[in-house]
């Protein structure tokens, strides 16, 4: 149930810290422990296939995130509406455009029931009213009281929102506790 956020300058291993958490990337030492389904907006559309609809990419890319097919069929309305590609659904995706299947992606993880979600700077997503709806998405996952692990450069929404603060330095943990962090960061990074 924390908000974990993640930070660090660039090049500290946030991103690598995240791959190795969804099992993407295998930790040079140590290990990662998850229990749950994950589902990570770190590459929004990782797994769709150009040739398939955007209906078929939804089946594809929802069993890929853990969904079963009767769920992925109860959520198939809301993911089509949420993402806004209705009149293209039954065309291949190819023929959608970058921020189209940004959309897709997104309204596809997030219907996908995750215990624990992972965000790579995830809400920068769309035009401005796809990015008010998709705000409004985390922040009703938010209340649902799941983990969720956020790599971010806005200070103001880790404020808002973590629970707990990391700070990455050469792919280390150089701290790791409350809020009092994001303050220390911002004055080192000036």
């Amino acid at each position: 149930g924390e908000v974990i956020g993640i930070v660090g300058l660039n090049g500290s291993g946030k991103t690598t810290l995240l791959k190795c958490i969804v099992g993407i990337t295998t930790p040079s030492r140590g290990t990662v422990s998850t229990y749950g389904n994950i589902v990570s907006l770190i590459d929004l559309g990782a797994g769709f296939h150009p040739d398939l609809s955007g209906y078929q990419n939804i089946f594809l890319n929802g069993l890929l995130l853990g969904m079963q097919r009767k769920q992925i069929l109860r959520a198939m309305n809301s993911i089509i509406r949420f993402a806004d590609v209705k009149q293209f659904i039954d065309a291949p995706l190819f023929t959608y455009s970058t921020g189209m299947r940004l959309r897709l992606g997104f309204a596809i993880a997030v219907h996908a029931r995750p215990d624990i979600l992972i965000l790579d700077e995830g809400l920068s997503v769309g035009d401005a009213l796809f990015q008010k709806k998709a705000k409004k998405k985390i922040q009703e996952l938010f209340s649902r009281h799941i983990t969720i692990v956020v790599v971010s450069h806005n200070m103001n929404f880790l404020r808002d929102h973590a629970t707990r603060i990391i700070l990455l330095e050469k792919g280390h943990i150089e701290r790791d506790g409350n809020q009092s962090i994001l303050d220390k960061y911002e004055r080192r990074k000036q």
